[in-house]
């Protein structure tokens, strides 16, 4: 546990570098309030579920997007900022493939309306190949609402979870102190 949280203080953002940030000095005020900032047993589960969903839902921006909806979801700002790297650069081709398949799975569609149509308008390859393109966007963007929207449901469980393990795992320390005299 020492490890995770040693790297968690060298790599999450502090209330000084954000004050910093050209980009959010003029909503500072409002990001820097303490109670954005402690770890909580309510504000740690919300910030886990928004950056969850932010992670999938934006396509860029992610941080600052899970940084400003903080604000009035009154969640742990580091943690839905530092949650939001699960779509990190390096993984992102592997969440789009499985975007594309949870989309495809729970779709089941071969063609869209909107493919159909614009198939129909432009003859030859280009319209089968625009064709093809919407309707993998489509499915993989369903894909991505659907891993958001379960991966924020899940994340914010797990981390409620983890909350309560971890302050009857201090209890029940602290009582075996007390009855070892």
């Amino acid at each position: 546990m020492g490890r995770i949280r040693r790297w968690l203080n060298a790599n999450m953002p502090t209330q000084d570098s954000m004050r910093q940030n050209r980009w959010l000095a003029p909503f500072a005020d409002r990001i820097l309030r303490s109670e954005l900032w402690r770890f909580t047993q309510r504000s740690v589960p919300r910030g886990v579920a928004l950056g969850m969903l932010t992670a999938f839902m934006v396509p860029i921006g992610q941080v600052f997007a899970a940084t400003f909806l903080a604000l009035p979801a009154r969640a742990n700002v580091p943690i839905a900022a530092l949650v939001t790297f699960v779509t990190n650069p390096f993984v992102y081709p592997f969440w789009v493939v499985v975007a594309n398949k949870v989309g495809g799975w729970v779709v089941r569609f071969d063609f869209l309306l909107l493919s159909n149509s614009i198939e129909r308008r432009i003859e030859g390859e280009l319209g089968e190949w625009l064709s093809w393109f919407m309707r993998e966007a489509a499915v993989t963007a369903f894909g991505f609402a659907i891993i958001g929207i379960v991966g924020a449901a899940l994340g914010y469980l797990m981390a409620a979870w983890g909350w309560r393990w971890w302050i009857g795992h201090k209890w029940r320390k602290r009582k075996l102190e007390r009855a070892d005299p």
